[in-house]
């Protein structure tokens, strides 16, 4: 697990990613990038760099944020119970960094039924010709 001071991880993310990755604020519905983004690649932790999902498990969700109906690996991705908001949902965070990357629900598409829902302010996306 990738430790720093807060002032690290405000020097590294910018003042609206460290809100969302640090602090666990979200991004308004259908304002991220990768909202309505299907390229070919892999989406890594803004924070540290770590690969979290792959383009092929990407869908529409029609929730306003990116959405994915498995993880790039079962290690990829810490699961936390969340009751903030007055609800009680599942928390996901990047397994190497803790950041804080949006929540998962068991109503997404086959053959998973999980629909990961996520931050684009979480996320940078690599096209599948980069380092390929």
């Amino acid at each position: 697990m990738i430790e720093l001071s807060e002032n690290e991880w405000r020097y590294i993310l910018t003042p609206a990613q460290y809100n969302i990755c640090r602090l666990g604020t979200t991004e308004v519905p259908g304002s991220g990038k990768y909202n309505k983004f299907f390229e070919k690649g892999h989406y890594n932790c803004v924070a540290c760099g770590s690969r979290l999902f792959d383009s092929d498990t990407k869908f529409d969700s029609g929730t306003g944020w990116p959405s994915f109906f498995d993880a790039h690996t079962k290690d990829s991705l810490v699961r936390k119970k969340d009751t903030s908001n007055g609800m009680v949902r599942t928390e996901v965070t990047c397994a190497v960094c803790g950041s804080h990357l949006g929540h998962v629900f068991e109503d997404g598409p086959v053959p998973t039924r999980l629909r990961y829902c996520i931050n684009s302010l979480a996320l940078e996306f690599i096209p599948d010709d980069e380092g390929h």
